[in-house]
Order: structure tokens, then sequence, then C-alpha cells
């Protein structure tokens, strides 16, 4: 298609509806047709998200309309939902969930939609066919990019990962484990073995192995003193030379454009602001470790959100999303 691709956001004015404001206003193929917000309708884009002075004069707005080609949901947990329940959205006009209202099998089933998972390493041919897409959730993104590759070929029977996040990941809203002084020099873990994005991980895990039950994995969630950004490492079990896994994963992510291996030190800076996700591999004896690094609001939500978009409309998967690392 050689027509703008019409854009509407709801909920921009968040972490992630400001993230995604940004790259879509620098997106070739894309023109941003409003942005609502409920808290900041009437307001200056620029006088929320102060990155985009000069470079956009949208008002957010109070309501929406139709007269798209795709709506970007941006908004809290549960309103997505809320919205496709209470409205009658043309049927031309595609769907991306941010959230986690349709992550789940149980839940891709809403009125006349059906949502696909937006992993693209995973459903790419499913999501280039779909109206509908439940964005996956940034810390799931990262560890299912480090175990598809080892589940589909190895079947290991328990995973113990461990995860670091940036302030960034529990949205803009003010709570006591997100203020400067809290988060500063500090570090906690939480939701141990309990994190929401379990359920999701464990669907992508059994898809890629569905013959094998899908292994134990046991997460280790942690608040880290830093604003983006999403370090995991996953330790598992498994035979085979370190060279024969590097193999394995470069073959698996060969058509990937935003999945990359490694072989030297990981260090999250090499992620933050792309849409990369990054891994590198080590393994001592039997026991094999692997290491992954994401922009929790890029590769973790927004940018990941327009690699769908890509997909869906039938545009180079790359496009509005080459680049630049914040390196120093």
């Amino acid at each position: 298609m050689n027509a703008m691709i019409k854009a509407g956001i709801i909920g921009g004015a968040g972490y992630t509806g400001g993230e995604l404001i940004r790259l879509l206003l620098h997106h070739p193929r894309v023109e941003i047709a409003f942005v609502q917000s409920n808290s900041q309708a009437g307001k200056a884009v620029h006088t929320v998200h102060a990155d985009l002075l000069g470079e956009t004069e949208i008002v957010f707005s109070a309501g929406h309309y139709f007269e798209v080609d795709v709506l970007f949901f941006c908004a809290g947990h549960g309103e997505a939902k809320k919205f496709v329940q209470e409205h009658e959205i043309p049927e031309h006009v595609k769907l991306i969930d941010i959230g986690n209202d349709f992550r789940l099998k149980a839940d891709a089933t809403q009125r006349n939609r059906q949502f696909v998972y937006g992993l693209p390493e995973l459903n790419r041919s499913h999501i280039q066919e779909a109206q509908s897409i439940a964005n996956p959730g940034c810390f799931a993104t990262a560890i299912q990019l480090s175990l598809l590759p080892i589940v589909k070929e190895y079947q290991p029977g328990n995973i113990n990962t461990t995860g670091i996040t940036g302030s960034t990941g529990a949205g803009q809203n003010l709570s006591p484990t997100s203020h400067f002084s809290w988060r500063a020099n500090n570090i906690q873990a939480y939701k141990t073995l309990t994190h929401q994005h379990m359920d999701e991980i464990m669907e992508s895990l059994k898809q890629a192995n569905p013959s094998c039950d899908p292994p134990d994995l046991h997460f280790v969630p942690w608040r880290g003193d830093f604003t983006r950004g999403i370090f995991t490492s996953s330790t598992v079990a498994c035979s085979g030379s370190i060279d024969e896994l590097y193999e394995l994963y470069e073959q698996f992510y060969a058509d990937a454009p935003f999945t990359h291996l490694t072989r030297s030190a990981l260090f999250l800076k090499q992620v933050i602001n792309t849409n990369k996700c990054i891994i590198q591999l080590e393994k001592t004896g039997r026991m094999l470790v692997i290491h992954a690094a994401i922009d929790n609001l890029v590769k973790g939500a927004s940018g990941q959100a327009i690699q769908n978009m890509n997909l869906m409309f039938g545009l180079n998967e790359s496009d509005g999303l080459q680049l630049k690392a914040s390196f120093f």
C-alpha cells in the first residue's frame, strides 16, 4: 500500500504513549490522526512529553474517532478490553493493545476480534494476517527471546531466571518504589515467582515445543536504580558446546531484524532507545546462562507495537525503527 497509514492513540499521556508518539512522528508511512487522553485533554502533547517540543503541535483530545487505519491502546490494563466491549469498532480498523488485556489465549477473543500474540520472532506469519494484536509484556519479551530456541531444541525441564528493570516499567503514576529518593542507589526483588508475565511466557514456550510439557520456570524480577531497560539472565542445564548453541540461536533468529547475538559481555546501554534484543550465551559444564537486554519502552512496548503494525500493513518490518542506542 502507498497511502499514509492513519493512526489513533488511546491513552497517550503515559510513558508508552509518549514513546509511541515519538516513534510514529518519524515513521515514513504514518500520520497520527489523534492522541486521546482523559487526564490531559486540551493540552499540547509537548507540554506533557517535553522531548516533543518542536516536533509536533498535536493537542490531546478528550474523545476518539474511527476514521483511522489502526488504533493503539496505551491506556492502563483493563481499559482496552472495556473499550472493545463498549464500542462498535469498524472491521477495517486494526487494533494493537500495548497492555495485558488480550495476551492470554483465554482472553484473546473479544466480540468479533481475535487477538494474535504479537511476538514477531514467534508469530510473524500470524501477525501479517491479523486485524488485532496483543503486544507482549516487557519482561516477557526478553525472557521469551532468551528461551525459545533452547526450549524448542532441548526441552529443558527446569529454568531459573532473574531480571532487573528500570523505573519506567512501573508506569508514570507515582508510587513509593518509583520515587527517585527510593530508587537511587537501591535495588529490590518483587513479585518473586509470581510475576504477571509468567502466564504469557509459558504459553509461548508451549507453542515453541507443543509435543513436550513446558519447563518449570522460576522467575525473580528486580527493581533497578535506573530509568529504562531490562536485563535478564536464565540458567538451564543442556548438552551442546557453546559454538553449537550460538549456531542454534543464530539460525533461529536469522530472519529477525532486531534480535542479535553477541559473544562479548552484554551490557544494558547497547539497547537503550532501540528496538533491539541482544542475547549473550555463557556455558560452564552442563550449565548454560542466557543473558538478554532490551529497552522496556521500545522493544518491550511501543517499538514492538510499531514492528507489529509494519507487519500487519505489509511494510518493511524495520520501518521507523532504525534507532541509535543512547550509548553515552
